[in-house]
């Protein structure tokens, strides 16, 4: 084997430049090509071991934590701003907000076959992926692109709302006189708002930013002392995922359980409920030909895959929520590139799919 240079490059891929057997002998004049055959453990041989990838469905779920927390005055919302809903007691709940199937590569381990060299060749670039996949022949190869994770968005700072509490709120001599208060001064923010906007308060601005930062500043002494009777609500989003790898259609399968008061549980937890991933192959190839009686010979070339179909649905007791089709591999067929394209008289470029191991293109052209 002749390897030339190791090199690491950009999407952790290892690019190897060898010499295949793919020249043109000089002894008997004849075309050297690549010689392939199926890798088994433990043989070893004069060339390098390339993987055609099976695909696994990663899901990105978001899952909404709501935390409520009551305000000091929530016994005296109804009664003082007509509020007949707030809850007394803290209060934490779950959701799902959505759940995004992707397909990802990863080897499968059925599909590695040896590639051997002859050092009367012309060298050829190949490009592997740190796990050993096929990405490219004689080109730059194509990154695979994740979903990029989750990033929540910066929760605005909390504000005190006793920072908004005149002297006679303060010193008041119960939580009842207290709330009593609050609701007056909250009525007095409103009403003063309103004079502002119809151009009928005492002091109005000088100009249209000088009423807007006022309207801003009466906006959030309203909200901060309301949620004193109303209570504060946060919400909190996290990602998870989760990766399968499938082999054959399944039916409604668990792929996690969700507790609406302690977020995602155990698969086997019945306190949450379940939601089901059905893996259906909706593959439409002829099924390739096989040699029976005799052994069949070793071929020359490259072999790739001819990626099938599989439609992958989401769904809770209540109704579906997503249906996505993607490559499946492993639900396909492996077909052999001739050799003959990667003879010394063609220079031939050739880019895999980093998820499905099907070719997305392929370039053959005479040399000048």
């Amino acid at each position: 084997m002749d390897i030339k240079k190791y090199s690491f490059g950009k999407g952790r891929l290892m690019t190897l430049f060898l010499s295949f057997i793919i020249g043109h002998c000089s002894v008997h004049h004849a075309v050297a090509q690549t010689e392939i055959s199926q890798y088994q453990p433990g043989i070893t041989a004069e060339g390098a071991v390339y993987f055609l990838p099976m695909t696994a469905i990663q899901f990105n779920i978001l899952v909404e934590k709501t935390t409520y927390t009551p305000g000091d005055f929530a016994r005296f919302a109804g009664r003082h701003l007509r509020l007949n809903d707030v809850e007394l007691e803290p209060k934490t709940t779950y959701r799902v907000v959505s759940i995004v199937p992707q397909g990802v590569g990863v080897v499968d381990t059925t599909k590695a076959f040896s590639v051997k060299f002859n050092a009367k060749t012309v060298a050829a670039n190949v490009a592997l992926s740190e796990e050993g996949l096929l990405l490219a022949i004689n080109a730059s190869p194509k990154l695979f692109t994740p979903i990029p994770p989750f990033k929540p968005a910066k929760k605005p700072a909390a504000v005190n709302p006793r920072q908004f509490m005149n002297e006679d709120i303060l010193s008041a001599g119960s939580t009842a006189k207290m709330a009593e208060l609050t609701a007056r001064e909250i009525y007095d923010l409103r009403e003063n708002r309103s004079l502002l906007i119809k151009g009928q308060a005492d002091f109005m601005p000088t100009d249209g930013a000088q009423m807007q930062l006022m309207l801003n500043q009466m906006d959030q002494q309203d909200k901060a002392l309301t949620q004193l009777f109303q209570g504060v609500t946060e919400r909190d989003t996290t990602e998870h995922i989760i990766t399968i790898v499938p082999t054959k259609s399944t039916n409604r399968r668990v792929l996690f359980r969700l507790s609406q008061v302690r977020g995602l549980v155990d698969i086997d937890d019945l306190s949450g409920e379940p939601f089901y991933v059905s893996i259906e192959d909706i593959t439409n190839l002829p099924a390739t030909q096989q040699t029976k009686g005799k052994r069949k010979p070793v071929e020359t070339g490259i072999y790739v895959n001819v990626p099938g179909r599989m439609m992958v649905s989401i769904e809770n007791k209540e109704q579906i929520i997503s249906a996505t089709e993607l490559p499946a591999p492993q639900f396909g067929n492996v077909e052999l590139l001739s050799g003959e394209l990667f003879n010394k008289h063609y220079t031939t470029h050739l880019w895999l799919n980093p998820v499905s191991g099907g070719v997305d293109r392929l370039e053959a052209e005479q040399p000048k």
